[in-house]
């Protein structure tokens, strides 16, 4: 880019699912974007899905998004398990990136799209909207200034109800399936926001017969004294709550602490103070605040943001790898250190991986 701030960023989405439409419905009420291209694997699909969000071309191939050097920025939105497929094309293809969480498959996985993204000079960012969003660094920024004094805990969870049947991608080991990288992400990134990464993980999962986690429990500790008690599910709805107690005082989020409309301050002595999102921000503002963001970073000439760091995404990626490692979830690829970069994990399952992430979770 050219760093003028008097041009729009053109954004390329990469497959047609549930998350790409939410984010893509965000993306064309921001007056400085522009979707310029989508691709999935079935054209059909990529042209319905330009027509409805007003993008210009539409691709049957990854690769010719990859080499489109009319877009700026490729939000990346399939299922997880091929993330790096996708973020690997396309920063090899000379463009920027935004890779929907988790991030990728493991940590192998992730170190490598961020040691391509460094050799070719381009930006490339984890989409943890939650670290964008206003509320949330409000309530990091109160955190970081001692209101609750010193952080002793964080609880927090995440769970949807189902059933999701085997054939789910869910429960599917090669798609990554399981509660943990769908869900756990969150509390664990939350976690990790206000504490940095832990220095020991303990876990326990109640696994599906295919090996997928369909709820896991885990407990990060760090070596200052501090705790996380963190849980996600896919058998059981949750308030999606998560609290913050520190030496002075606590910080409660009452529901949807990944996306929250308002948290709650309780500090010794004081009566409790409330925080509510800002009304301007809209009823989706879910995903522009991490768009802005791509965009405040390009028109910079940055490579990453502060705000969602690539070594505390890789940080993240270590603690799931962790978890996984002391449930006993693996999933196809994951001892292969040799694989090629860039070669899709599932490769006999096309639709499935453009299908983008679930309409059921938040992504």
């Amino acid at each position: 880019m050219s760093g003028s701030t008097g041009e729009k960023v053109r954004w390329g989405i990469l497959a047609t699912g549930g998350i790409a439409a939410a984010f893509a419905a965000d993306l064309v009420d921001l007056p400085e974007a522009e979707l310029v291209a989508v691709a999935s694997r079935r054209e059909e699909s990529a042209r319905a899905f330009a027509e409805r969000f007003g993008a210009a071309r539409a691709y049957g191939t990854w690769a010719e998004l990859a080499r489109d050097a009319d877009v700026d920025v490729v939000y990346v939105a399939t299922p997880h398990a091929a993330h790096h497929a996708a973020a690997g094309l396309c920063l090899r293809e000379g463009r920027n990136v935004l890779c929907e969480k988790p991030f990728t498959l493991n940590l192998r996985e992730a170190a490598d799209l961020v040691a391509l993204a460094r050799e070719q000079k381009r930006f490339l960012m984890e989409a943890m909207w939650m670290y964008c969003n206003p509320l949330v660094r409000r309530l990091k920024a109160l955190v970081d200034d001692g209101a609750i004094g010193e952080v002793r805990t964080v609880q927090a969870d995440f769970g949807l109800a189902g059933p999701f049947p085997p054939a789910h991608r869910l429960r599917d080991p090669r798609l990554g399936g399981g509660a943990l990288l769908d869900l756990g992400v969150y509390p664990v990134s939350f976690a990790q926001l206000l504490l940095g990464e832990p220095s020991d993980v303990t876990a326990r999962a109640v696994l599906s017969p295919e090996g997928v986690d369909l709820q896991t429990g885990a407990l990060l500790c760090w070596d200052g004294g501090a705790l996380a008690q963190v849980h996600c599910s896919i058998t059981g709805g949750t308030a999606t709550g998560a609290s913050v107690t520190g030496s002075k005082g606590r910080i409660d989020i009452p529901s949807g602490f990944f996306n929250p409309d308002r948290f709650v301050l309780h500090r010794d002595g004081r009566e409790p103070e409330e925080f509510a999102a800002d009304p301007a921000d809209g009823p989706r503002a879910g995903y522009r605040h991490e768009a802005l963001e791509v965009m405040r970073a390009l028109r910079a000439g940055e490579t990453e943001s502060p705000l969602v760091p690539l070594e505390g995404t890789l940080a993240v990626m270590r603690t799931l790898d962790a978890i996984r490692e002391r449930i006993g979830v693996r999933y196809p690829g994951d001892a292969d250190p040799a694989a090629a970069p860039g070669r899709p994990v599932v490769q006999d399952r096309p639709a499935a991986q453009d299908a983008g992430e679930s309409a059921v979770t938040p992504a």
